[in-house]
This record gives structure tokens, sequence and C-alpha cells, in this order.
């Protein structure tokens, strides 16, 4: 190389790594700008009701979780009861143990405390799961790099993505579930059947992953592909789920525990929709509030999605799991102010959309996407500020 030129070189490369570095960042910096917005939001909108941003963020599910990750289910701080007031030494089951158990993880480290271990766990569950969502997004029939990203700003301003800001368990399970999902586009079973399982022991809601990872690997073994790996795939996926009943089963002394805690303590089971619809016709007829009737329509809004993605041709197995999401959503009788965050986990039926937008000029993807973004900074900072009840 003729000196005169290394400059140049050097110039080229720089820009080369530059590229590279803002490739691999991209998804953290998209996912975290967008859900630094809904804090700030949460901010003003906190000051205006007089609360405080720490307490909001950790309300509700938030203690429960707390109380797990620094006492176990047996130490579980005593203040904290069911939706009746009431309290047993099984009440505290009805919460998985995977999230608090990283949480009580990074409090082990020296000088973590417990509300900032959560808060760690659930920022950098967030940020692996806008890997995924980049990575999914790249790999659908139609995807690209691009839409992945876009994808990554649609998950990150989700109606109800605050709670991937608070501590819940919701960003956990995606990151997960998002893993386990590429595992299943890409044909890595093991992957895929061991982030299932970890799934699995974050929320109920695995039970729609388990669907589509398990047909999935019945489809590759029917049809002789990948070896064994299919096998170990759907052996090891719902080991999680399986695992944590049986043990609230072996602790409660009966064989559906977790459901009868659920029941028992909240009032919560499967009824195939009725109360849904019946929630639905009572709030369309007469609205009372902002959250529950931007609740109906955002259901609505998911079954439409579904409809899309069979238009999209999106793989069947991303379907499946969404449709199980929905439908678990849709067939519960729980707390009705909760089926707009129960949707989060519903990720896979924002990839048409975000197939769609890469297809539009880029001012108006910036456009749609800035806009989601601030919807959904305001209306997560108005579901737990002022909002009175649990979401």
């Amino acid at each position: 190389m003729d000196p005169e030129d290394a400059p140049d070189a050097r110039v080229r490369l720089a820009r080369v790594a530059r590229h590279r570095v803002t490739v691999v960042l991209a998804p953290a910096v998209l996912y975290l700008s967008v859900r630094e917005l809904g804090l700030l939001v949460l901010q003003l909108m906190a000051a205006r009701w007089d609360k405080d941003v720490t307490r909001v963020l950790t309300s509700w599910d938030g203690q429960w979780f707390l109380g797990i990750a620094e006492g176990g289910y047996a130490n579980v701080p005593r203040w904290l009861v069911d939706a009746f007031g009431r309290r047993t030494a099984e009440t505290p089951l009805a919460f998985f143990p995977g999230y608090p158990t990283l949480v009580r993880w990074v409090d082990g480290l020296p000088g973590v405390p417990t509300v900032g271990a959560a808060f760690a766990v659930s920022l950098v569950s967030g940020v692996v799961c806008a890997y995924g969502l980049a990575r999914l997004g790249s790999r659908v029939f139609g995807g690209s790099p691009v839409a992945g990203l876009v994808l990554v700003v649609l998950f990150a301003a989700s109606p109800m993505a605050v709670v991937l800001s608070m501590t819940y368990s919701e960003a956990t399970f995606c990151a997960f579930a998002v893993w386990s999902l590429v595992g299943v586009v890409e044909r890595r079973w093991v992957l895929a059947g061991v982030c299932c399982a970890a799934a699995g022991l974050v929320r109920p809601t695995a039970a729609a992953l388990i669907l589509a990872v398990c047909a999935a690997a019945a489809v590759a073994i029917w049809q002789r592909r990948d070896g064994w790996r299919p096998w170990v795939g759907a052996l090891v996926a719902p080991l999680g789920l399986l695992g944590y009943l049986g043990y609230v089963a072996v602790r409660t002394g009966r064989w559906d525990g977790w459901f009868a805690v659920q029941q028992i303590g909240w009032d919560s089971r499967f009824d195939g929709g009725a109360a849904t619809w019946k929630f639905a016709l009572l709030i369309l007829g007469e609205p009372r509030s902002v959250l529950e009737l931007a609740t109906v329509w955002l259901l609505v809004v998911a079954l439409a999605l579904v409809v899309l993605s069979f238009r999209r041709g999106l793989e069947w197995p991303l379907i499946v799991y969404g449709v199980g999401v929905l439908a678990m959503d849709l067939g519960s009788n729980g707390l009705m102010n909760s089926k707009a965050r129960l949707l989060l986990p519903a990720f896979t039926l924002l990839v048409p959309i975000a197939l769609a937008l890469v297809r539009r000029r880029t001012s108006t993807v910036v456009a749609v996407l800035v806009g989601v973004a601030v919807f959904s900074a305001w209306f997560g900072a108005y579901a737990i500020t002022a909002w009175p009840y649990a979401i």
C-alpha cells in the first residue's frame, strides 16, 4: 500500500467500524430511548398527581415480587394481601418464581438494594428482548434489519409498555419468549426449548409459548428435519411451567393448586370470554374511564392484528403464540383493568405492522413511531398515576 493512501484506508475502516457499532447498538438505543420518554412523561404525571415515581413503579404486583425476592414465599410481608384483603400461606404462590429469583441474585451483589436489583433485572430483560425482536424481525418471511428495529420501537411503545420499566415480570418473560421464537424460526430447537422452559418459570402465559414451540417441533419431527434437536426442544419446553405448577400442587395438596390459589385470591379463572364480553358491552355503552374504554378498543385492535397476521402470511408458530396469548387474555374473567397489560407479550402480532411500515417513506415511519411512543408514554403514565386501581 502506498503510504499516501494509508490515511484514506484508515478513514474507510473507521467508517465501517462506526457503522457496525451503530448496527450493534441500535436495538438497545431505540428501546431505551422510547422507555426513557415514558419515564420522563411519568415524572410529569406523578408530579401532577403528587405521587412518588419509585412508589408507582413498584406498586401492585410489583410489591409482591419484591416481597418474594426479599424473603421467599414463606416470608412475604404480612401486609401484602389478595384482592379480597385476605392472606394464607398459599397466597404468594400465585406469583411465579422466575423474576423474583433473578432479582434475589442481583440483590446479592454488594451494595445493591432489592428495589434497585428489580429495576436492573427489568431493564436488562427489556434490552435482551429488544435484541431478540430485532433478530425476529429480520428473520421472518419478508423481514429485514430495518423491520426488526421498527418492531423494537413498536414493542417498547406498546400502550402498556410502562410495565417494562416496573418491578413486574413482563420484561423478563418477553425476553425469554422472543428468543424462544427466534429459535423456532431459525430451527434452533435447543435454544427454543430452553428459553421456553425459562419463560415457564416467569409467567403462566408460557402456555401459549409451549404450544407454539411444541407444535413447530412436532412438525419438524414429522417431516424428519433437524435430527434429534426437535425432540429435545419439545421435551424441554414445558418443563418450567409444569415444574412450578407441580410444585404448587404439592404445596397445596391438590393437582390444580395454582389455579385454586388464583380463583380464591383474585377470582381469576378461565370462563371462555364471557366476562370480557360483558365488560366490553358495558364500557362501550357507558364509558366510565379513559383506561377502561381504551382497554376495550385495544382488545379489538389485537383481534384485527390476528386477521392481519393471517393475511400477511406470518409464520404459523408466531401466529399460534400470539393467538394463544390473546385467547388467555380474552378468556379470563380476571381483573378487566389488567387486560391491556396482559396483551404486551403478544408482540408477534406487531410483526405485520413493522413489515408494512418499512415499505413507507422514512418520514412516514418516523412520524408513526414517534406518535405511538408519545401515546404510550402518556397512557402508561396515566395508568399508574391518575388511574387509582391495579393494572
